[in-house]
């Protein structure tokens, strides 16, 4: 859009004088003109009398409110030359106004746009050709106009007292008809009466407008200070109180008004108000214990600055910073989201009451801000020391880590052929059909105390054909699922058949035992209490097949190497992925070992989802993720009428509440426990196991060694390794916190005594300098 001849900018600077000039495309001898036409029509004013009645630009005072004004600006739009313009101009350098002058529609718009000037007048007289109601009807269009005053020149008298044009005039935007008249003393008193009166209106909306618009969008909650920076309440914006009845600020400091491109600053001291909702807000009061009513703090220092500057949702102007103003949009818009993660709340509250704290506690809090902000919430961190024990630091370093280490380029490659079992004794059809030897053991299969190495000498290390059968039985398991036993002993035999029987540790045994340890779980009242029959099954089926086609090695081992399966599951929770997805390709693709075959599909995508989800819940990396979160659930008190009692006396002072999310960490606790509950056996099941789990690890080491991969757990040398620190540092890690947890649920004395005594075996080992399972035979 051009710049017409007729557009300039004046900006007064004395008595009868209208200051510097600028013009646009043009230059200045048009404008020099009516430079030296206005002198000529102010010189008859006494100058020294306009001097002492320039507009004074103090403060404006909003109720409790007060507020900086900013420079009027004023928006001339008349013919060029005009005597009423010249007389405007004039009056508006003396009254202290930014004057900027138009002769066309295009020019005032244009203007308009740049600066959204407070004070429009334009001519409407009949004979001027601009059209006034077309110039309304496009400024106000323009957003932040509603703020501006439109004045309107008319000609001296009106023919008839019901003259329409006074009504369109008025419906198109203007507030105000000026009948002409060229003096300048004139103009000057109806400048004076616009600026005091619509004018001050206006500017006094615009700034509550921004004031309450910064509120609703700021990004941190608004702190109500008094003048020596004493908080007295907090502005709840981030907390819900929204409504009429619910408090507004007391004493806000706060420049919430920035005119983008002038850098003008308003400053608001906001004193409270109230606020009428069939009540009124209750007064701050002074406490005896510091407490304030509702729960707020409102009596401490600021540690914080004691004003914020916020952009004005109004402000004019359109240089400056419209990238920077759309990243503060779009950061209010992200802590106004109504979908908001339940730690975003925490923080929030934090922050709140980290303003009404001591310091020393704010201090306090600021950790714990920063605990809370990293994403490992649930990993403990072993401090970096000289006298690290290296046990801890290897098991931590091989069970918690995906080993991504320097590789050597060698491949581990997993085979993909399943491990079975070379079979030589006929398979029982049911549980009517086992030997009577092996059904005596099964005998005890109740009892924590069960011998599982017995079971597995028995059956010639097939343990879990035979366990599986009792305790699937004993749980209906074919029942609940619509199988025949043949199907249910088919596929037991199927995932045993792809365990290793090679591996010292993670084999079927090692299986059998966890669904041992499981059933024994499940038995426990409480745990009976809070699980469904659904739950029950999906647990004992988890439990058979969650190392299944366990390769020996760590999931460090296989990262460091590079195997199929690292690559495959992306280096994450690899071996469990494994697990789970196997079970399930072994039991869908062979229709005689198909025991999901006859349930419908809901229920079969429940029963999977709960099998995969307690599997996957095996994978050491959120080991404390899990003991955590169910530990501090079964810590709070019992809210649900439902809830399930921890105590004898059922008075759920420590109660767990049935609910799916209850369950869900139930369960996952329920398998972590079953999986290493090897230190919580009786001692010499907990020696044999503590051997077997070492010599895995001592192959793994020499095959690290062999092949030059990185070595997961230095410490687990053949050589060198002590048993019984190895085992110390493990309890002391993995153990005591998990079934301190499991054992406030589920109440289990015996294996928390096992668990004791067993420690101090190791302990009394470690403190003789034996590094080996058994003292000497001679000790």
């Amino acid at each position: 859009m051009g710049c017409a001849p007729s557009l300039r900018v004046s900006r007064g600077t004395g008595p009868g004088s209208p200051g510097d000039s600028a013009e646009g495309n043009a230059g200045l001898d048009g404008h020099e003109a009516w430079e030296s036409r206005g002198k000529s029509r102010v010189g008859s004013w006494d100058s020294s009398c306009m001097q002492r009645s320039k507009v004074s630009l103090g403060e404006l005072n909003i109720g409790p409110m007060k507020l900086s004004a900013e420079s009027i600006q004023v928006l001339l739009v008349f013919p060029d030359g005009d005597p009423q313009g010249l007389a405007f101009q004039t009056a508006c350098s003396h009254a202290g106004f930014l004057c900027s002058l138009a002769s066309s529609l295009a020019t005032a718009h244009e203007l308009f746009i740049q600066n959204l000037h407070h004070l429009v007048i334009v001519d409407a007289r009949p004979n001027s050709d601009i059209k006034p109601e077309q110039l309304a009807s496009f400024l106000r269009k323009i957003k932040g106009s509603e703020y501006s005053v439109l004045v309107a020149v008319t000609r001296e008298l009106f023919a008839e007292p019901d003259d329409g044009f006074l009504l369109s005039l008025l419906s198109a935007g203007f507030v105000r008809m000026f009948p002409q008249n060229s003096s300048v003393a004139a103009c000057y008193h109806e400048l004076l009466q616009l600026h005091f009166g619509e004018v001050r209106v206006q500017l006094k909306l615009r700034a509550c407008n921004a004031l309450f618009a910064a509120l609703e969008h700021t990004q941190e909650a608004v702190q109500i200070a008094s003048s020596e920076h004493v908080i007295q309440e907090w502005h709840g914006i981030l907390f819900g109180h929204r409504k009429a009845g619910d408090w507004v600020p007391q004493q806000v400091r706060i420049a919430p008004v920035t005119a983008t491109g002038r850098n003008v600053r308003q400053y608001i001291s906001l004193k409270r108000a109230s606020f009428q909702n069939n009540k009124q807000t209750d007064k701050l009061k002074e406490e005896d214990d510091g407490q304030p009513p509702d729960g707020y703090q409102h009596r401490h220092k600021d540690r914080r600055k004691g004003s914020l500057d916020i952009r004005s949702m109004t402000s004019r102007g359109s240089d400056g910073g419209s990238g920077q103003h759309r990243r503060n949009s779009s950061m209010a818009r992200i802590h106004s989201m109504t979908i908001e993660a339940p730690i975003t709340k925490v923080i929030n509250i934090i922050n709140v009451a980290q303003e009404s704290s001591p310091v020393t506690v704010a201090e306090a809090l600021d950790r714990v801000l920063e605990i809370l902000r990293t994403t490992e919430l649930y990993s403990p961190q072993l401090a970096a020391r000289g006298d690290e024990d290296p046990h801890t630091s290897d098991l931590v370093g091989g069970l918690m880590t995906d080993g991504i280490r320097k590789l050597s380029g060698n491949d581990y490659i997993l085979s993909k052929t399943s491990h079975h079992v070379h079979i030589s004794q006929s398979m029982p059809a049911s549980l009517s059909d086992v030997p009577s030897h092996i059904a005596d053991i099964l005998e005890n299969a109740d009892s924590w105390d069960f011998d599982i190495f017995e079971l597995e000498r028995a059956t010639h290390g097939r343990p879990l054909v035979y366990l599986g059968l009792k305790m699937f039985t004993h749980f209906g398991v074919a029942a609940y699922l619509g199988c025949q036993e043949t199907t249910l002993r088919a596929w037991l035999q199927l995932i045993e058949a792809n365990y290793h029987s090679g591996n010292a540790y993670h084999n079927s045994t090692h299986a059998a035992d966890v669904l041992h340890a499981t059933a024994f779980f499940l038995a426990q009242e409480t745990v009976k209490g809070c699980l469904d029959p659904m739950d029950e099954i999906s647990a004992l089926i988890a439990a058979t097949v969650h190392d299944v086609d366990h390769p020996g090695r760590t999931n460090s081992f296989l990262c460091n190497a590079g195997s199929d399966l690292a690559v495959l599951y992306n280096d994450t929770a690899v071996l469990e992925s494994h697990h789970a997805a196997l079970a399930f390709q072994l039991t869908i693709r062979d229709d005689k070992a198909n025991i999901f075959r006859e349930i419908e599909r809901t229920e079969y995508r429940a029963l999977r989802q709960a099998i995969i989800d307690m599997v996957l819940a095996t994978e050491m990396t959120r080991h404390f993720e899990h003991v955590n979160k169910f530990a501090n659930n079964i810590n709070k008190p019992g809210v649900d009428d439902d809830a399930v009692s921890l105590n004898d006396g059922g008075d759920c002072s420590v109660c767990v509440p049935r609910t799916p999310e209850m369950r869900l960490l139930i369960k996952r606790m329920l398998i972590k426990c079953a999986d290493i509950s090897n230190p919580c056996r009786a001692l010499p099941l907990c020696v044999e196991w503590a051997g077997r789990i070492s010599e895995e690890y001592f192959a793994q080491t020499e095959e690290e060694k062999l092949t030059g991969l990185p070595v997961v757990m230095p410490v687990f040398d053949r050589n060198t390794c002590s048993i019984p620190k190895s085992q110390i540092s493990f309890i002391d890690y993995f153990i005591t916190d998990m079934f301190d947890a499991w054992d406030a649920f589920a109440d289990l004395p015996e294996l928390m005594q096992n668990l004791a005594d067993n420690y101090q075996y190791w302990k009394g080992m470690d403190e003789q300098s034996l590094k080996t399972l058994r003292p000497p035979p001679d000790l």
